[in-house]
């Protein structure tokens, strides 16, 4: 089969969700409006998340996965998996399911005039500190990026995989994706879509990783912004 969207799902020491991952994708897959694969990010996990993905993708044929030697972070899992996509389409889920698959067709129905389709958790069912960390990180990410981003931090997204793999990822880049799509002058939309309490496994940020760390991030946005090269090809010769 010849898939046109790959759903990267990263993965760190989440092996009590993996089973309810494994689920709601094998039934977003009955109802994708364009055939999709999935790719298990393993992102150095020290449970039994690697056992069990391995499991799930001996048993699904559209389920593949790629696994580190060591955890790398969140930027780190998202890169690897644009690195490893073939397909004109990519996007991600968080592996703790607080947002559904079954929204990528609602994001789906935008891309063909976008760029990137991010999504905006509305009517969020986090802890008060969590969702207040959250507001005030996009917001002082949005002064520096001037993106207009609401909820830029929401993991699930589509985009389209050509200006992905062109996407310069460090560590904390994942926070400024729609930013870093529209250095590359694409056209970013944002949808609003559901969103979940976690109910098994832990968070991975805290307070101060939201706050401090996207603060620091901002700054090496703002030096990436002034020295980032973009062009376009008005003629060439080669048969590429």
């Amino acid at each position: 089969m010849t898939y046109q969207f790959t759903i990267i799902v990263p993965v760190y020491n989440e092996a009590d969700n993996l089973l309810r991952v494994e689920s709601e994708l094998l039934n977003y897959l009955k109802i994708a409006t364009v055939t999709t694969t999935v790719l298990f990010v393993n992102d150095g996990s020290s449970d039994n998340s690697q056992s069990l993905i391995e499991t799930i993708c001996k048993r699904n044929g559209a389920f593949e996965y790629i696994s580190f030697k060591e955890n790398k972070g969140l930027s780190a899992a998202i890169k690897a998996g644009f690195d490893h996509v073939d397909t004109n389409l990519v996007g991600y889920i968080d592996s703790d399911l607080q947002t559904t698959p079954e929204d990528f067709n609602i994001l789906l129905e935008h891309i063909e005039a976008y760029e990137l389709v991010t999504g905006v958790r509305s009517n969020r069912k986090d802890a008060f500190i969590k969702s207040m960390s959250s507001k005030i990180a996009n917001g002082i990410r949005r002064t520096f990026t001037h993106d207009g981003m609401i909820d830029t931090g929401c993991p699930l997204k589509v985009m389209k995989t050509d200006y992905a793999k062109r996407i310069p990822m460090f560590r904390g880049l994942h926070r400024f994706l729609p930013a870093m799509i529209m250095l590359q002058h694409g056209r970013v939309k944002q949808v609003s879509v559901r969103h979940f309490p976690r109910i098994a496994g832990t968070g991975k940020f805290g307070f101060w990783n939201r706050l401090f760390g996207p603060l620091v991030d901002c700054f090496a946005y703002l030096w990436m912004k002034k020295k980032y090269i973009n062009y376009d090809i008005s003629k060439s010769s080669t048969r590429k």
